[in-house]
């Protein structure tokens, strides 16, 4: 009797650490949240009232001996955090975000130290929106940065819609909204040039799934790898299978090292329409597929196609991050042979 009532006081006690502890938990968070905020609006002012200070005098070095000096005495009075270089990124904070809003402090001073680095106002509101959206911490935004998230997605964009990259982050809409081009896997332990196989490839991507999903991107949720499809008595084996919330449907990814080839766009197009007709309710919409390769063959992809296709799509895929120069040049070649074509 004794060793029950023990129990159950252990239970009790358990069950009221937890809800203490949540309490804790969110107290700090909101803590946090209003330092961030106080920090932010605080640089933001410094910032403000070093750019109008410079902006009142002529001299063109008076904006260096400004920064030093307030440095050095801000210093003096309270320690470290008041460095040239920290004065002259709050300067710029307040040059690149004129306006203060609530946006300003959903994000943090380290965030704001990558996003003060991008000179295209334009890539910069891209990120920042999508920091917020997505709730990406530091390393995630310098990874995306570093991988050309931005270029990326704009290539697959009609023109007309860039605009909304800038002013809303990357909204998924349609069916092309989800391919990027191309997709970046640097995080997987396979080297460039090297004789890997397929299945290696795939081997890896489950091992860094969560890094995977991020690059993605919105709305992704993993339901299997080699999920067998039997027709009649064949059986098939798509590589991966994911779900897309908001675009609520499957998103079937093959992998291929080399070129595609309209053999495997056939047998996509058979999965598409097998996950179509037997899988989906009839409130999911239609399935994706995903060739993912080395080659995309766009031509090839083209005229096997239909003309109004929106489910099947090749995309290329990269072990290493290419440079913005790299990048440039694929657009360009890409313009290249749509114009020949």
């Amino acid at each position: 009797m004794k060793n029950e009532i023990i129990a159950v006081e252990d239970i009790e006690t358990s069950e009221l650490f937890d809800i203490i502890k949540k309490l804790i938990e969110q107290s700090k968070n909101r803590i946090y949240k209003t330092v961030n905020t106080e920090m932010i609006n605080l640089y933001w002012n410094i910032g403000k009232m070093i750019v109008e200070k410079q902006e009142g005098h002529n001299r063109a070095k008076y904006g260096d001996y400004l920064i030093e000096s307030l440095s050095n005495q801000l210093t003096n009075e309270f320690g470290k955090g008041f460095s040239t270089r920290n004065l002259k990124r709050m300067r710029k904070l307040y040059l690149y975000y004129p306006k203060r809003t609530t946006l300003l402090s959903q994000l943090t001073w380290s965030h704001y130290l990558e996003l003060i680095k991008i000179d295209d106002e334009s890539k910069r509101n891209f990120y920042m929106n999508e920091c917020i959206n997505s709730n990406w911490n530091v390393r995630e935004l310098q990874r995306q940065r570093t991988t050309l998230l931005y270029e990326r997605i704009a290539n697959f964009k009609d023109q007309s819609k860039l605009l909304e990259l800038s002013t809303k982050g990357h909204k998924v809409y349609e069916n092309r909204d989800i391919i990027k081009d191309p997709f970046v896997l640097e995080f997987l332990d396979i080297k460039e040039n090297t004789n890997y196989l397929e299945s290696d490839l795939e081997k890896n991507i489950l091992e860094h799934l969560k890094e995977f999903l991020l690059e993605l991107g919105k709305g992704f949720t993993f339901v299997g790898n080699q999920v067998r499809i039997t027709i009649d008595t064949d059986h098939f084996y798509p590589d991966l299978i994911f779900y897309n919330r908001i675009l609520n449907c499957f998103v079937i990814i093959d992998l291929k090292i080399g070129k595609v080839t309209h053999k495997d766009i056939g047998q996509m197009q058979m999965y598409v329409n097998y996950y179509d007709r037997e899988i989906k309710q009839e409130t999911e919409n239609k399935t994706i597929g995903i060739l993912l390769s080395t080659d995309k063959n766009e031509t090839v992809v083209k005229y096997t196609l239909p003309e109004e296709n929106k489910t099947i799509f090749s995309s290329e895929f990269r072990l290493t991050i290419p440079s913005e120069k790299d990048f440039i040049d694929v657009i360009e070649n890409e313009k290249k042979n749509m114009e020949l074509v």
